[in-house]
Parts: C-alpha cells; sequence; structure tokens
C-alpha cells in the first residue's frame, strides 16, 4: 500500500500531482490519498515526512519520494525490476 500526498486539485489532469495519480493507477498500485492544503504553510504532514512542504509526495516500501518526476522515474524502475526478475 502506497500514500500520495496531494494538492487539492479535484481533477488528475491539471497538476504534477495528478500525473503521479494516474502513473499509479496505470501500474495498478493500491494508493490511499490525502489532499492537502493548496498554501505550503498548510503542510505539517508533508514537512514531517521528507523536511519539505512539496507535493506530490509518495510513500511507497517505507521510501518516501518528492517530486513527480523523481516519482515516476522511481515507478518505472519498480516496474523493470520486476519484469526482469
Amino acid at each position: 500500500m502506497a500514500v500520495l500526498y496531494r494538492c487539492s486539485t479535484p481533477t488528475d489532469w491539471l497538476c504534477p500531482c495528478g500525473r503521479v495519480a494516474r502513473m499509479l493507477v496505470r501500474e495498478g498500485i493500491a494508493v490511499d490519498t490525502v489532499r492537502v492544503g493548496q498554501r505550503r504553510s498548510r503542510r505539517p504532514e508533508v514537512e514531517a515526512l521528507s523536511g519539505q512542504r512539496r507535493v506530490p509526495l509518495l510513500v511507497i516500501d517505507g521510501d518516501v519520494i518528492c517530486d513527480s518526476r523523481r516519482i515516476v522515474e522511481h515507478l518505472r524502475f519498480r516496474r523493470e525490476r520486476a519484469a526482469a526478475g
């Protein structure tokens, strides 16, 4: 089970958080979504996990990954690793 901390944008098409959400669905990864405030000052749970206040933030298999590009890269790596072995 993964946890995705994302902004409060209501769709998956308008922001980097949505890109990550779409990728998680494509990969078939079960995820709990936590929507956080638009203002960075209203994201204490994100700061507690990662030391910063930016979203998206993915917690998966004990790893905390920030930034949509890094998250997508990590998910692709997981897929390739699973296919290879």
